[in-house]
């Protein structure tokens, strides 16, 4: 008999497992995927601590999460600054005097507060009723045009009059030239990738892969006195009220015998006519060096592409819009019932979290919830 039968061996998981062990509480984490690290998890490829499941940047104002993190693996420092290709023209991402020189070849702050002063006076949109009019209202014409419209689209899978404009409820504009997309006191990927660091955190404690909890729910149950459930909420109440919709991802990776196919981590396509979304060349991430120091020869590329979600295929965003989130109270509330089962995390919670509000929600879910 365990304490806790933690379901899930990524980042919010593995932080309640390795508090709960170290406060003396016997802990079983399973997995359902035949390795641990969950969305975060890295695969070394060439030499190359590839993100399977997209690029994840560490990033966060909290101490005690970035001090929680650095027990378990020392962080370079990467920033990230990924760029924008629009029918092969480059743009800097976040918006930031780069893109504006770019865009309309303004040079001082007070040149491009008065183009994009402009630009939403043209789109003449005082109410937004859809995420389309949320844009031209916050950037105007051109940036949405080129550098929001095709991406989001694609990234939804559905036309942004469609799409309810508290989705998009503020863009950052920054008058200056700085392109570090997060505003943020911590920053970096580990260097020996998620993978080692997840490790790190369930050293010691029991661990099954390849086990579908739901499938064996009864038998898994038996073996604790509580559980930790982080997969999908609708899943678990076998979609009683429905399913809930999330957006899926599929990535297409290519080992190629180059140093450098691209010059930068991440390069998202904001044309409608790609059918990709972004390619990642992971071997920047780590400045083009292996975990020794050593520069790496070859090279490895993913290409990223938005799919709609449907069961069977693995949920990656969930649609917050305001018929999903109706749904996900319904099943908050019937959560309530399981007194011995703690939903938690991206999918338990039907909630996208970045990586640090991940641990930070797991920690705070250990100070209620262990006691010393």
């Amino acid at each position: 008999m365990y304490d806790y039968l933690v379901v899930g061996a990524g980042l919010y998981g593995a932080t309640f497992a390795r508090e709960a062990s170290d406060r003396g509480y016997s802990v079983l984490v399973v997995d359902k995927r035949h390795h641990i690290a969950g969305n975060v998890y890295t695969q070394e490829l060439e030499g190359i601590q590839v993100h399977k499941y997209g690029a994840h940047i560490f990033h966060t104002n909290e101490k005690r999460v970035w001090d929680y993190v650095n027990r378990f693996a020392k962080f370079n420092h990467f920033i990230n600054s990924p760029i924008a290709n629009y029918k092969g023209t480059v743009y800097s991402l976040p918006f930031n005097m780069h893109t504006f020189h770019e865009l309309w070849g303004v040079v001082t702050p007070a040149e491009a507060k008065q183009k994009l002063d402009e630009q939403r006076c043209l789109a003449g949109i005082t109410n937004p009723k859809n995420l389309k009019e949320q844009a031209l209202s916050l950037v105007g014409i051109d940036i949405y045009e080129k550098l929001i419209k095709g991406y989001t689209e694609k990234q939804w899978g559905r036309s942004l009059n469609e799409l309810p404009a508290f989705i998009m409820k503020r863009l950052p504009l920054r008058l200056c030239y700085d392109n570090n997309y997060y505003d943020a006191s911590y920053q970096g990927i580990p260097v020996e990738g998620y993978t080692k660091l997840i490790e790190r955190m369930l050293a010691g404690i029991d661990i099954r892969l390849g086990v579908d909890y739901l499938k064996q729910k009864a038998e898994l149950d038996a073996l604790a006195k509580r559980v930790v459930y982080t997969g999908a909420i609708d899943a678990y109440f076998d979609y009683c009220f429905g399913t809930l919709e999330y957006r899926s991802l599929t990535w297409e990776t290519k080992v190629l015998n180059q140093p450098n196919y691209q010059g930068n981590a991440v390069v998202n396509y904001t044309d409608s006519s790609t059918p990709f979304t972004r390619i990642i060349e992971h071997k920047w991430f780590t400045f083009g060096k292996d975990m020794h120091g050593q520069n790496i020869n070859g090279t490895v590329i993913s290409k990223e592409y938005s799919v709609e979600w449907k069961l069977g295929k693995e949920p990656y965003y969930p649609v917050n819009d305001e018929k999903n989130q109706v749904l996900y109270e319904k099943y908050k509330e019937h959560s309530k019932k399981e007194e011995n089962v703690i939903f938690g995390g991206r999918l338990g919670e039907y909630k996208y979290y970045d990586m640090d509000a991940v641990v930070m929600a797991a920690l705070e879910l250990c100070d209620r919830e262990l006691k010393q």
